[in-house]
């Protein structure tokens, strides 16, 4: 977790750090950390403690974020030895204070495809971990989120709404055969991936529950780019050996998040206050789905995956 050097003065801030035990009535820096784009990051230090504070702002109720399920599979993850330690969580007020990990760097996309071997067996580490507090499904957040576009006049992508078809089809070949659920983070585009050289971390776990493990691994691919060989090796890589089914669901799970996803953007470019141009981070996602819909690659993977094991 690297930080901006000029630490920041807000009374609004302040207040909600009042709030966390650890922080509350002492000398403390406050330092706004890069990225994110749903919440406001904050590494906090004081004589004792340094850590990291997530503060969501209120429109992050319609991207169907469960706070206290991500706080109870934090705290699971941290347990695992692969996410950062819980140090508090303010219910109700989308505040949630970690660990900083220090002498850590962030992953860009190409550190992922550098380290899929590593990758694979911190996703593992995650997946071995105790049960998570509840159920991802990326189906029913597409659906969720579809509501939620026409429920409030948001700029539909060109197109998108004829392709459900064909994400229908993909639907009913990987409920076909399903396989078990495992705890799942759900949302490992490369910044959440963080490397002291010898451990990599998870970090951010709003979107986490129980899910399948191909679906970490294609969605993974799909935030970083990853290509076809690229995902085959990433599922060799978590199974210890190839499996072309395996790596067919993970190649379908890819384009099933991209085409989910992109509904996250769209919501976020009508909605949040974020300086972020979500249409453009959304149809990157889109142009992906788009492309392979349909497509005779997907064709064979829907027949590979529907003919099971």
């Amino acid at each position: 977790m690297s930080s901006d050097p000029s630490p920041v003065t807000d009374p609004a801030l302040d207040a909600v750090l009042d709030r966390v035990d650890v922080l509350a009535g002492v000398p403390r820096t406050v330092v706004p950390l890069p990225g994110g784009l749903t919440n406001r990051n904050y590494r906090v230090t004081t004589r004792d403690v340094d850590v990291v504070v997530r503060v969501s702002p209120p429109t992050t109720g319609l991207l169907a974020v469960d706070r206290e399920a991500e706080f109870r599979n934090s705290c699971i993850a941290a347990r695992a030895g692969v996410g950062a330690p819980v140090v508090d969580y303010l219910p109700g007020r989308g505040v949630l204070v970690v660990g900083f990990i220090p002498d850590t760097r962030t992953y860009a996309d190409a550190d992922v495809a550098a380290n899929l071997d590593r990758v694979a067996q911190a996703v593992r580490r995650l997946h071995e971990a105790d049960p998570f507090a509840n159920r991802f499904s990326m189906f029913d957040i597409q659906a969720r989120y579809l509501r939620i576009m026409w429920d409030n006049g948001f700029r539909m992508p060109e197109g998108y709404v004829d392709l459900l078809p064909e994400f229908e089809r993909v639907r009913t070949a990987l409920h076909a055969h399903p396989e078990p659920l495992v705890p799942c983070h759900n949302d490992l585009l490369a910044a959440n991936f963080l490397d002291d050289g010898e451990t990599v971390w998870i970090i951010d776990y709003e979107y986490s529950g129980s899910n399948e493990a191909m679906f970490e691994l294609g969605n993974i691919a799909q935030e970083a780019g990853l290509d076809d060989d690229a995902l085959a090796s990433l599922v060799e890589s978590y199974l210890r050996a190839p499996d072309p089914v395996a790596t067919a669901r993970a190649e379908l799970w890819r384009v099933a998040s991209a085409y989910g996803w992109t509904l996250w953007g769209t919501i976020q470019h009508g909605a949040s206050e974020i300086d972020v141009d979500f249409w453009s981070w959304a149809m990157e996602k889109y142009d992906l789905a788009r492309a392979a819909l349909g497509s005779r690659r997907v064709e064979r993977l829907l027949d590979l995956v529907g003919e099971g094991r």
